[in-house]
């Protein structure tokens, strides 16, 4: 284990000069303890803008879509850019629906199957894009504080060595070199309960909006089976008389 000069009584106890003062061991936790609390933060920064943002698609995309439009005319709208949230769900269901048309569909279960699929698919990618890096968070928030205490093991081990090379049990002698090692555990909460508090706060945001988009794929589906029944029994009429 590394020996480390303690500082002297009375020395000075800022953060910055506890870092300093600290084992090269102890010096590389705080660094990756402050690199992650660096990471979180842009994580939960960057997660908290995309959840306001697809609120408001999701929102601006209900307002069209209830607001009596064809669904032909808001395929085509939306079909020429970069949907998401519930415009990836209703354009993958009207590609899926227009595909079986032009090639015939006979079977109106097996159309209504496909579509349903289609706009499952399209639902598990946005949740996935929805839920990304939330499990670092989870990460950082569960190990962050063990990765502390390493640092503080390690940081107070080197301090008794240096103890018992000056032979002296003054608290004046000892106080710095705890407080170097305490600061790695300080840091690690620092990191963690952030994260922990984020995680939980952004999941349950991302568990409502995906609510929203299974509450819209079930209510597509219905008026899509409506739709498929309507055409479905003109259809069978004419084959019966044919």
């Amino acid at each position: 284990m590394e020996s480390v000069a303690l500082t002297a009584p009375g020395g000075d106890l800022s953060i910055w000069a506890l870092f300093w003062q600290a084992g090269w061991v102890v010096k590389l936790v705080m660094i990756g303890l402050l690199a992650v609390s660096i990471w979180t933060w842009a994580i939960i920064v960057d997660k908290t803008v995309a959840y306001a943002r697809m609120r408001v698609a999701l929102n601006r995309f209900e307002q069209v879509f209830w607001s009596g439009q064809s669904l032909e005319e808001l395929y085509r709208s939306l079909s020429e850019r970069k949907t998401s949230g519930m415009g990836s769900i209703f354009v993958a269901a009207m590609r899926e629906w227009k595909k079986s048309f032009e090639k015939g569909a006979r079977s109106p279960l097996g159309l209504q199957t496909r579509v349903d699929k289609a706009m499952d698919l399209a639902l598990t990618r946005e949740m996935e894009r929805l839920e990304g890096k939330l499990g670092f968070l989870a990460s950082i928030g569960s190990s962050a504080p063990f990765i502390g205490l390493f640092g503080t093991v390690v940081g107070i081990m080197t301090s008794f060595q240096a103890i018992a090379g000056s032979k002296s049990t003054n608290l004046a002698v000892v106080a710095p070199g705890i407080a170097e090692a305490l600061l790695a555990t300080a840091m690690g909460l620092l990191a963690a309960i952030p994260a922990v508090i984020a995680y939980n706060k952004l999941t349950s945001d991302a568990g409502k909006l995906a609510s929203r988009m299974e509450g819209f794929a079930d209510e597509f589906s219905a008026i899509l089976s409506r739709q498929i029944d309507e055409r479905a029994v003109p259809k069978q009429r004419a084959e019966e008389y044919a």
